[in-house]
């Protein structure tokens, strides 16, 4: 299994290399354009994403970022990972925000509401089941999550998430779900994969389940990637130039 980046200008990085760590692999903290040149896959955490986006910007990561993605390498976003993976997005804020893309989705920035309305949920998960073992589900943690609306054909749907009448969503969130949803309840996307591109409304990071982690390390290898000769062990010295942290509030 090839390196891994996790990029690390706000958000819930710590947590995806601890979770990469539990794997016996180290995370390597992503801040520079040139520092992508040194991994072969990389995670987009979660954060709060016009953040995410400022920061990208000042240190002119997004020509790289798009680079890296068009290159085949994989790149997994999680909550505002997702939103900047995503070819369109809407519910943003004015003047929006700057995205990757590659992602042949629609997202909705802020699907559930306010970080008050952020709740755990049960998620079917069959495919990554079939490939990682353990249960049928997952325990998703959804903080002032994003949800997407409609992808192309290309997009493999790996969980949705039926949405309860009685549940309180953003504003125009309502209205923007699948038109073929009626009735009380209205199903959303939340986790999604196309080619090298995997994507989680949710923060598998959060959690002791490692499974969702273990499943993008193997994207390497069904991606082309080398994977025999680049495994890092936890507690090797890399030397890469690292800036301090920001400490920023970690939700998108």
């Amino acid at each position: 299994m090839a390196l891994v980046g996790v990029l690390a200008l706000q958000g819930s990085f710590n947590e995806h290399i601890a979770a990469l760590r539990r794997l016996g692999v180290k995370g390597v903290e992503i801040r520079k354009p040139e520092q992508l040149e040194t991994v072969a896959s990389l995670i987009i955490p979660g954060g709060e994403s016009t953040t995410m986006a400022k920061l990208a910007e000042y240190h002119n990561l997004f020509p790289a970022l798009r680079e890296f993605v068009k290159m085949g390498k994989p790149v997994w976003g999680t909550c505002a990972g997702l939103i900047f993976l995503a070819n369109k997005a809407t519910g943003q804020k004015i003047g929006g925000q700057e995205l990757i893309g590659g992602l042949d989705c629609t997202v909705h920035r802020n699907f559930f509401g306010s970080q008050i309305q952020s709740f755990e949920a049960e998620l079917a998960v069959p495919e990554l089941a079939s490939r990682e073992g353990g249960p049928e589900v997952f325990r998703g943690v959804f903080i002032r999550a994003p949800a997407i609306l409609e992808v192309g054909p290309e997009v493999q749907v790996m969980a949705d998430y039926l949405v309860q009448s009685n549940e309180v969503l953003d504003s125009n969130s309502a209205v923007e779900a699948q038109e073929e949803n009626t009735g009380s309840e209205k199903k959303v996307i939340v986790a999604v994969r196309q080619r090298n591109l995997l994507a989680t409304a949710f923060h598998p990071e959060l959690t002791a389940d490692t499974r969702w982690h273990s499943y993008f390390l193997k994207m390497a290898t069904e991606t082309g990637e080398e994977a025999s000769s680049s495994i890092v062990a936890v507690g090797a010295d890399l030397n890469l130039d690292q800036q301090p942290k920001i400490d920023l509030p970690i939700f998108q």
